[in-house]
């Protein structure tokens, strides 16, 4: 029976997971097909075809029946997990190689394997994210497809940007929850805090595609998947979990061209009914804590809205008035609320008056401009709640006055405007009985049952 078609999707895939990421299984397959120049020189009757039975590209088995070691290889990987491939193996067995303290850490491994009966896996290998080729995959990694790239200087910058481990964000990165400012700081600190610096660990999934026997050379290592965690529990991988695709293609160059498939399953395993029981039970002790500590940052004085109360909330300005005979205009305005079920706080004035504001000829008019700001709140109590019991809104009424040399007032026009019921902002002209009208932009927040202001 054929098996699926190639998996031409090589993109990246994110995942978010509540779970430790220690607890990451995957299982990779990794198969040599045949060499590809025998894909590309098919059989007559093949040619009609659309798609190739890959079975019949298995390799052959040898003369004792069974395939070569090195023709087909399954590893299940954990999270971080080391495989060392042979050209490391090779390496650390030399002492002098070892620079750092890791690489000694490596070679005690190895001789470890190498007592135990040598390392379990042949051509799949890993680099974790403390491995040099973490470091130079980040800093070589290319901006775009074009074969000569020449790096620019926000190219150049960004890659000396350390995004990658946990244990080694800068140390200065919490001075801003005691200082807002700054004044001298280091290059370590813009480094580490001029970007969204999202702390990510790295992983990958490498095969060495040699040929037989030929095993540890760094031309023939190709990079199977690449894993990536941050510390907000987002996982990307690339290319994505195989599943029910078809499996991934590498096409080796050289003399002997080869072909090689493989496949990434995630293989976790599931959590058990009592585990996530006993999650579920942490999580919501650990959201009950986090409420109580809010509720104690706010206090017992929150004012909270009494049940079945609206409670409306304005902030306006007196823009401008123009269009008026005389100079010298200021504008006095009060809030009427219609019914006895309307009521405000004892220390709320609802009325104002602007400052005295001299007028500029803007065109045909003279104009007045006051900005002049007030604010209010006021609360309504529904006492029925049928569908026709809707309240009556508050009304804004204002008055243009003058002032002239001898300190005589004249009242230059009046008017009126019902408040705005939806929420958000207003711009209103008010006109008045004797001249053009006063601008007017309100503010307009209403809550029900909520113990502070909000737009909705």
């Amino acid at each position: 029976m054929a098996e699926a078609i190639w998996s031409s999707d090589t993109g990246e895939a994110v995942y978010r997971s509540r779970d430790p990421v220690r607890n990451l299984r995957l299982r990779v397959h990794l198969q040599r097909i045949t060499s590809s120049n025998y894909l590309h020189c098919q059989p007559a009757a093949q040619l009609g075809k659309d798609l190739i039975d890959l079975a019949t590209f298995r390799p052959h088995p040898t003369a004792s029946g069974h395939r070569p070691e090195e023709e087909e290889e399954e590893v299940v990987i954990g999270w971080q997990e080391k495989l060392f491939s042979q050209f490391e193996v090779d390496l650390y067995q030399n002492e002098a190689a070892c620079q750092s303290p890791l690489d000694h850490q490596y070679r005690q491994e190895i001789l470890k394997l190498e007592d135990a009966g040598g390392r379990k896996n042949r051509r799949i290998f890993t680099y974790t994210d403390s491995d040099r080729y973490t470091n130079l995959e980040e800093h070589c990694q290319k901006m775009t497809t074009a074969a000569s790239e020449m790096p620019s200087f926000l190219v150049e910058r960004m890659a000396n940007v350390r995004r990658r481990r946990q244990d080694r964000r800068g140390t200065e990165g919490g001075i801003l929850k005691s200082r807002i400012v700054t004044w001298e700081p280091s290059e370590e600190f813009i480094r580490n805090n001029h970007v969204i610096n999202t702390p990510l660990q790295t992983m990958y999934i490498m095969a060495d595609l040699g040929p037989y026997g030929k095993l540890g050379y760094k031309k023939h290592e190709h990079v199977l998947c690449t894993l990536k965690v941050d510390s907000n529990g987002v996982i990307t991988v690339k290319p994505d979990f195989t599943g029910s695709k078809g499996p991934y293609r590498i096409e080796t160059e050289g003399e002997k061209q080869e072909l090689w498939k493989y496949t990434v399953d995630n293989v976790s395993s599931l959590a058990q009914p009592e585990e996530e029981e006993r999650e579920q039970r942490v999580f919501k002790d650990l959201y009950g804590r986090h409420k109580e500590y809010l509720n104690s940052l706010v206090g017992t004085d929150f004012e909270m809205t009494a049940p079945g109360a609206l409670r409306l909330f304005v902030n306006g300005e007196v823009v401008s008035a123009q269009g008026y005979e005389y100079d010298n205009l200021y504008v006095h305005f009060f809030v009427e609320l219609p019914t006895s079920n309307w009521s405000s706080p004892a220390f709320q004035q609802l009325s104002g008056i602007t400052q005295t504001c001299a007028t500029k000829s803007r065109g045909m008019d003279n104009v007045a401009y006051f900005s002049y700001p007030f604010t209010f709140e006021a609360s309504f109590l529904h006492e029925d709640e049928s569908v026709d019991a809707l309240p009556e809104w508050p009304v804004l009424y204002c008055e243009v006055l003058s002032l002239d040399f001898w300190q005589r007032y004249r009242v230059e026009g009046y008017g009126a405007v019902v408040l705005p019921a939806t929420p958000g902002p207003s711009w209103s002209q008010v006109p008045s009985e004797r001249g053009c009208g006063v601008c007017w932009t309100v503010w307009r927040d209403s809550a029900s049952r909520v113990p502070f202001k909000m737009c909705w």
